[in-house]
């Protein structure tokens, strides 16, 4: 395989995947969101509120409509840019995204035409029952995809057929259960929950700036306040637990995250800040917080956690077995009967993945050098650098969004939401989750490396048989296209935004928030 065709494949599928997960995030938060406020509606019958739903409905659908169209590119590239992996993991990973097709998004793309077009022709509660099914949909969607996901980071309830040569499942409630899975659903769909709430709030505090539509303003970031403190704090509390996952799963990101090179004394510190190096293989001008490391990752103070040197330790001996494994395999293909190779082949089977590491040097793993399965148990060692700062990068925005959802339930709990210094905040602020979000992908993808699926297949192994130039053709051609996308949305967006909510009633002054909607059938007196 030309590496310059995996390198080319990664940094494609990269492309469209940061680009696919602009949207994602804001789709699942405002779609609980607009269940909120739609609630607020239906139990109070206030028209303001019925006009708070249909225009945050209005972006929700401009973003969820460019969220579905980037959605289909990435399905779509399994089969055109990593065949083999297609191929060898086809079962188990086809399985959960198929899933995500027949029940999630069928049942999303079914109710959203219903919640856009049905408010005249519903009663109330039916739309709002229409309005919180778009939502299930929405997160279940998410829920399916990151089954998948997190097989990929853990891959459980399969195993290897040396028959057929490749990955089946044997245990699909293992899959489904996945303990990783589990925990990067409910740390990202409350990801997308802060995401949203952010901007509602930014939105809401443009308005209160500018002295526009104040009353739909102040309503909105109450919601949005509340939503927001609520999500903010979760997303740190889960993703506390995401992390302690890593410590059973996924050692070597656990590691490289942190920057530990060696094995330290229970319970580990934390590492602040540092600059740590590749090339010397250790972490410059540290500061540590004592124990806080070893609480995170073990829950106890007495549990060491491992360094990288020390894994690579054992990846080079789970290498050394694959390769026992591969020759196995090799003896049952030219004999499928050989009992003996079977035998064997079961002793080592788990550590086939590793040996098929060597591939990258030679074409037969057992040919490979004591030197060479040295090189390679290295080479299990994700860019420490990269996953260091990504992972602060993405903590210090969620201690952020902490404080600022706090202050801002502060001010509306007090009544003062056109506080002028927390209202530029909060403009400023909106870019701030898409940043976090997007440095969560690259740590939770780029450490997974040198792994497409960890400990089973490498990523150099999966690729497609393309050339670089059909590669270079397709990233241009992406690139363009998706950009075009995203001046279409931004334009709308702002377009949206710049009209504001109560375009749709053709007056020539905005009507107090308290005026009844001319289409809303006045509410029955008691």
């Amino acid at each position: 395989m030309d590496l310059a065709v995996v390198d080319l494949s990664r940094l494609q599928f990269a492309l469209t995947a940061l680009y696919h997960f602009l949207f994602v995030p804001l789709t699942l938060g405002l779609s609980f969101m607009l269940v909120i406020m739609e609630s607020i509606y239906v139990m109070t019958r206030r028209p303001i509120w019925r006009t708070i739903t249909r225009f945050w409905g209005l972006l929700f659908g401009i973003n969820f409509a460019l969220g579905v169209a980037t959605g289909i590119t990435m399905e779509f590239q399994f089969g055109m840019n990593w065949a083999y992996y297609s191929h060898y993991v086809g079962d188990i990973f086809g399985a959960p995204l198929a899933i995500e097709g027949l029940m999630a998004f069928f049942l999303e793309a079914t109710f959203v035409g219903l919640m856009f077009f049905g408010w005249d022709k519903l009663k109330p509660h039916a739309h709002l029952f229409v309005t919180f099914m778009v939502a299930l949909g929405t997160n279940l969607s998410a829920l399916w995809i990151l089954i998948a996901n997190g097989w990929m980071q853990n891959p459980v309830g399969a195993a290897f057929n040396p028959d057929t040569m490749r990955m089946e499942v044997t245990d699909f409630m293992a899959v489904l259960f996945n303990p990783v899975a589990q925990a990067k659903f409910v740390h990202t769909v409350s990801a997308g929950y802060v995401c949203a709430s952010v901007f509602v709030l930014g939105v809401s505090a443009f308005y209160l700036l500018r002295g526009r539509h104040v009353g739909f303003a102040k309503r909105s970031m109450t919601v949005a306040a509340a939503f927001g403190l609520a999500s903010s704090l979760s997303v740190v509390v889960l993703g506390d637990q995401s992390g302690y996952t890593l410590t059973d799963n996924q050692k070597m990101k656990l590691a490289a995250l942190e920057a530990m090179w060696r094995t330290e004394p229970a319970p580990a510190g934390l590492t602040l800040v540092g600059i740590p190096s590749m090339a010397d293989r250790e972490t410059h001008y540290a500061v540590q917080i004592p124990w806080v490391m070893g609480l995170i990752a073990t829950r106890t103070i007495d549990k060491p956690v491992e360094g990288i040197f020390e894994l690579v330790a054992i990846s080079e001996t789970r290498i050394e077995n694959g390769v026992l494994a591969y020759d196995a395999l090799e003896r049952i293909k030219a004999n499928p009967q050989d009992l003996i190779a079977r035998a064997d082949f079961e002793v080592h089977r788990r550590d086939l993945g590793y040996g098929l590491l060597l591939k990258r040097h030679v074409a037969d793993p057992r040919d490979a050098s004591p030197e060479l399965i040295h090189q390679a148990a290295w080479e299990t060692v994700p860019n420490v650098p990269v996953l260091f700062w990504a992972f602060r990068v993405m903590a210090g925005v969620g201690m952020f969004m902490i404080a600022l959802f706090a202050t801002a339930f502060v001010l509306c709990t007090l009544r003062k939401h056109e506080t002028k210094w927390f209202l530029r905040v909060a403009v400023l602020a909106i870019p701030l989750p898409w940043i976090a979000i997007e440095f969560g992908w690259i740590l939770a993808e780029f450490g997974r490396q040198p792994w497409a699926v960890d400990g089973v297949l490498p990523t150099f192994l999966g690729a497609s048989s393309l050339t670089v130039p059909q590669l270079w053709a397709t990233i241009a051609g992406f690139t363009l296209l998706y950009g075009a996308l995203a001046v279409v949305e931004v334009k709308l967006m702002l377009h949206a935004i710049k009209k504001g909510p109560f375009h749709e009633q053709e007056t020539f002054s905005e009507p107090s928030p308290e005026s009844p909607d001319p289409r809303e059938p006045a509410p029955a007196v008691a």
